[in-house]
């Protein structure tokens, strides 16, 4: 009697793995394998898309230029949570612009990267508005905004914030057009 339990244990254990296999299995085929990028929805939007490429090539080639002293300027902006939010901050921030261009490129990844990327995008222009409207809206007396790193001296200002709204913008023209999410329709026959 103890040998049918043992085997109806190991019988429903097995089955447990195998249907967990399987469905791991087709997840990771969904998101592992890499796929081209689907056509944009209009040549304004590639262009857009290759745009907001360019402008993120330039921030963070002059960021990572003199990356040390890019941490200790965004150090100087008073941020909430010190220095190390500051280091973060920044290492997120260079981080991300670099990762975003794959889905702004149209580059052959997953499709979970593709969203992932396709966020971080989205996740940049919104941290230059946090810290352009933080530098407004404090009495912080900071020579420079950061766009560039250390390499170009941009006062901040309201522009910072309106440039930063234009970031936002095309963000999500890109994202509008190259949307990486397939939209299936459903047909009533």
């Amino acid at each position: 009697m103890k040998i049918i339990k043992s085997a109806s244990i190991i019988a429903k254990i097995t089955t447990f793995v195998v249907l967990f296999d399987t469905v791991y299995t087709i997840i990771m085929k969904i998101f592992t394998q890499a796929t081209a990028a689907k056509k944009p929805k209009t040549k304004e939007s590639q262009k857009i898309a290759y745009m907001y490429a360019a402008i993120l090539i330039l921030f963070v080639l002059t960021q990572l230029f003199t990356f040390d002293k890019f941490l200790i300027l965004l150090e100087s902006f008073w941020i909430p949570g010190g220095k190390f939010v500051a280091y973060m901050l920044g290492s997120l921030l260079v981080i991300s612009e670099v990762l975003a261009l794959p889905f702004l490129l149209g580059l052959k990844l997953s499709s979970l990267m593709r969203i992932i990327c396709m966020g971080l995008g989205w996740f940049v222009s919104i941290v230059w508005l946090g810290l352009s409207l933080w530098l407004v809206l404090t009495v912080n007396a900071v020579s420079n905004i950061g766009f560039f790193g250390t390499i170009v001296n941009l006062v901040p200002g309201w522009w910072a914030v309106f440039i930063s709204v234009a970031l936002g913008l095309l963000a999500a023209w890109a994202s509008w057009g190259l949307w990486p999410i397939a939209n299936k329709k459903h047909h009533i026959k």
